[in-house]
């Protein structure tokens, strides 16, 4: 009797390699993670990789997607109203780096491979544009959303590049609630202050 659909090892050979793909992308970048280093991170043939992903690009598309619920968050950061918001903002940001062990690679590899990957400073994009930080800021803001949105964008990304990628001191081991006092203000006025005229 045939059967159809994947053999049951086939979808474990998969995670793996998709497991080996984030964190070989979070440690190294676009660059630097070569589909031989996945592979043997994974234990599989370098030929395997090719047959569940095609390219590189595609690989690294198919496993560093945000996985954030904009309107999760977006409660979050709104019940208690809008004093506060850009704290907020920054404090749910770091609790994502330093609390969530399966996202970090994630966000790593994103911020690390944008300066010299096209599809992946598509994916930094796409986070800071309609996809997700316009959304949330658009909720907070109505009024000139996408120029708040990029400069709220910058902001977490400088944050994120200083912080968890490049570790400068004394950023990379301050406490979050110092950041959240030092950042949190400016990031508010982005979201909620007058930017000029426009």
């Amino acid at each position: 009797m045939a059967h159809s659909g994947r053999r049951p090892g086939e979808s474990r050979t998969r995670e793996r390699i998709a497991t080996s793909a984030q964190e070989a992308f979070g440690e190294l970048g676009f660059d630097g993670a070569t589909i031989r280093l996945i592979a043997a991170r994974a234990g599989v043939d370098p030929a395997l990789v090719h047959h569940y992903f095609g390219t590189k690009q595609r690989l690294f598309l198919s496993v560093m997607n945000l996985p954030f619920d904009v309107a999760a968050v977006k409660a979050q950061l709104l019940g208690p109203g809008l004093p506060g918001v850009g704290g907020r903002l920054i404090r749910y940001f770091l609790s994502v780096w330093d609390e969530q062990p399966s996202v970090r690679p994630i966000l790593t590899g994103i911020v690390r491979s944008a300066t010299t990957d096209p599809d992946a400073a598509s994916l930094l994009r796409d986070f800071l544009g309609r996809q997700g930080l316009f959304q949330l800021v658009g909720a907070i803001a109505p009024d000139r959303p996408e120029l708040r949105a990029v400069l709220v964008g910058s902001q977490l990304i400088g944050l994120a590049m200083g912080r968890y990628i490049v570790g400068i001191e004394p950023l990379a081991s301050a406490n979050p609630e110092d950041l959240v006092a030092a950042i949190g203000p400016p990031i508010e006025r982005y979201l909620t202050g007058d930017l000029g005229s426009g």
